[in-house]
């Protein structure tokens, strides 16, 4: 479990940032249009952007759960479905995706199709502030690099506590921020320069790739994140810096 020691609190309200500065949409209705956008190009982006080690990074998430041997799956945020396909290895009765992108839904469902798994793995679009189920309805909820793009980041983690079943396991993993000196500032520079650059490139979004820079920067990471789940319902919250702090994992119980 890391500590963040000195670090200034940072409150949901102050993750509003957003992918278009000049759109008068919410970041909600912008977060949509983004990843519609992008969805053809989003797998390719993260294995190159990531060079592969994104796909690790979802195995060792789903490892979290590999004790609970969870029946039902929540993914949240699932965008092109990478961690509800990594979940099939636990041997669950079903998964259900969520997400607001249709786009990206499409891209998940024809992956889901192509390893005939449709009827295991359902993808819904859905927002994650009003989740459509009913109250402890999963052994297991995961969000992978999703609660950056929350509008309204405690709403969305008490709508995640409320669908959970009493002793169910959350598993989020987000990016963070490097703490060693050389690292950070090497960091920095590939988020803030190379990202957008190559989005740019392959996607023909550049803000979408610089808003992946600011809304990691704007991001309450840590112990800061943990005491706003904490806040949301979920017990025994504890974050867990990977890959240098390149990226953090965080898990609770309800």
């Amino acid at each position: 479990m890391t500590k963040q020691s000195g670090a200034a609190p940072v409150h949901a309200t102050d993750m509003n940032v957003t992918p278009y500065a000049d759109s008068r949409e919410g970041k909600k209705e912008q977060v949509e249009e983004m990843f519609d956008n992008i969805s053809g190009k989003y797998d390719f982006l993260n294995r190159s952007l990531s060079f592969g080690i994104d796909v690790w990074w979802r195995k060792r998430m789903i490892r979290e759960l590999k004790k609970l041997k969870p029946q039902s799956i929540l993914d949240v945020a699932t965008g092109t479905a990478d961690v509800a396909l990594e979940a099939v290895s636990l041997k669950p009765l079903k998964i259900t995706g969520i997400d607001i992108s249709e786009g990206m839904l499409g891209i998940g469902r024809t992956k889901v199709a192509r390893k005939n798994l449709e009827s295991l793995i359902t993808l819904v679009k859905a927002d994650s502030e009003a989740i459509p189920f009913s109250d402890n309805t999963f052994d297991a909820v995961t969000v992978a690099f999703g609660v950056r793009n929350f509008e309204n980041l405690s709403l969305g983690l008490r709508e995640i506590n409320r669908v959970l079943k009493p002793g169910g396991k959350l598993v989020i993993l987000e990016f963070s921020r490097p703490s060693l000196p050389v690292v950070k500032q090497l960091y920095d520079f590939y988020f803030r320069t190379i990202c957008p650059w190559w989005g740019k490139v392959v996607s023909k979004d550049f803000s979408a790739y610089r808003y992946l820079y600011d809304s990691v920067k704007a991001f309450p990471e840590g112990k800061n994140f943990t005491n706003i789940a904490s806040a949301a319902g979920m017990k025994d919250m504890k974050s867990k810096r990977v890959t240098l702090g390149i990226v953090s994992l965080y898990t609770g119980i309800k």
